[in-house]
């Protein structure tokens, strides 16, 4: 009996420690002690019951810390953006797109990465969404009045997911833009009954950003395709129809053969086919705003004097270009030969890039460290 007892006694010793060590781990009486998804109380009930058993199937999950989003990821605004209820875009079927350009766009680097991101994504996004609404539409473009009101709630929703909110001014994109302008085309049926649409797709439906910049397979189906619908309403007495066109018009009707594309194609594959078409022109051309250079002529000229001066002159007027805006490093690379042509017109006879460590780093913040020669 005495040694029951004493059992007894320990045992309650043991449990007294037990729920005080609880306690002690909870801080608090009365707390959740959690174990993984599990959780019971401990309280000072007398009659209360034991935790239930989870099944012997159920696995306790281990605890997954939840991860900070990227810091390249826009802020949103709780408000709903109000918008003007006359648009006729399907904004849903490019849901994805349209985050995609919110984050390309993000209000304080969309000056920056304008040329190079933003633009590009802004208008991939746009043709996208004239492309998806015209499968139900049957219209590869808005009339003027809905334009206006559609650009105003794209720019709306996408300011609501962090984008700035003067991206028609920073893109230049004009309500015009989403129209016909002054392709004689318009209608999905009409456009399928003039265009080669088995060629222009097999082209198109999925690019190789390096190649096509080379080989132009899309670009030139493209190009085909938009002289034929340019032309569509033209005819001479014999028929001829290979009269040259004014490029206007051609480009007008390219925007028209995108939007078809983009008909066909998802949502995700016709950005990927838009930018890296966006990619190969805009690499063709220097972006940036070469202002005059007679402070480097002054310093630079005909025998150099000062190479000091000299070189002040010339890394002063290519930071200036370096603040305009980011550029690709194919970009940077058309800069520097422009900058260059434009220096020998003016008798800088001297290579002064070799001569000041000019490298294409300097005109562009991504460029890669290599030295430039003045052909």
């Amino acid at each position: 009996m005495k040694r029951f007892l004493s059992h007894s006694f320990l045992l309650q010793i043991a449990v007294s420690l037990l729920l005080v060590l609880l306690l002690f781990m909870n801080k608090s009486q009365g707390s959740p002690i959690r174990f993984a998804k599990y959780s019971f109380s401990v309280t000072t009930k007398v009659d209360a019951l034991p935790p239930a058993i989870p099944p012997s199937s159920t696995q306790p999950q281990p605890f997954i810390p939840l991860l900070a989003p990227s810091p390249l990821i826009p802020f949103t605004n709780n408000s709903v953006p109000k918008l003007s209820g006359h648009c006729s875009l399907n904004f849903s079927a490019a849901q994805d797109i349209m985050t995609t350009t919110a984050t390309d766009c993000w209000t304080s680097f969309a000056p920056y990465l304008a040329n190079v991101v933003c633009c590009p994504q802004f208008d991939a996004m746009l043709v996208t969404l004239i492309g998806q609404s015209s499968k139900y539409s049957g219209v590869l473009a808005l009339n003027t009045t809905h334009a206006h009101h559609c650009l105003s709630d794209v720019q709306k929703v996408l300011a609501s997911q962090g984008a700035n909110r003067d991206l028609k001014k920073i893109c230049s994109v004009h309500p015009t833009n989403l129209t016909e302008a002054s392709c004689p085309v318009v209608f999905v049926d009409e456009f399928e009954s003039i265009v080669d649409t088995s060629r222009l797709l097999t082209a198109c439906r999925k690019i190789d950003p390096v190649n096509e910049c080379c080989d132009q397979v899309c670009q030139n189906a493209i190009h085909y395709a938009a002289r034929k619908i340019a032309l569509n309403d033209l005819s001479n007495s014999d028929g001829n129809h290979s009269l040259p066109w004014p490029t206007t018009r051609i480009n007008d009707c390219k925007n028209i053969v995108l939007r078809w594309l983009a008909n066909k194609l998802d949502p995700s594959t016709a950005n990927s086919v838009f930018r890296g078409l966006s990619n190969c022109n805009l690499n063709r051309v220097c972006p940036l705003v070469l202002p005059n250079v007679t402070s480097v002529v002054k310093e630079c000229g005909n025998l150099i004097n000062n190479q000091t001066a000299c070189c002040k002159a010339i890394k002063s007027y290519v930071s200036y270009l370096q603040e305009q805006s980011f550029v690709t490093n194919l970009q940077a690379l058309k800069c520097a030969t422009s900058l260059g042509k434009k220096l020998q017109q003016e008798n800088v006879s001297k290579n002064v890039y070799n001569l000041c460590r000019i490298s294409l780093k300097d005109f562009s913040l991504q460029g890669w460290h290599c030295h430039i020669s003045l052909a």
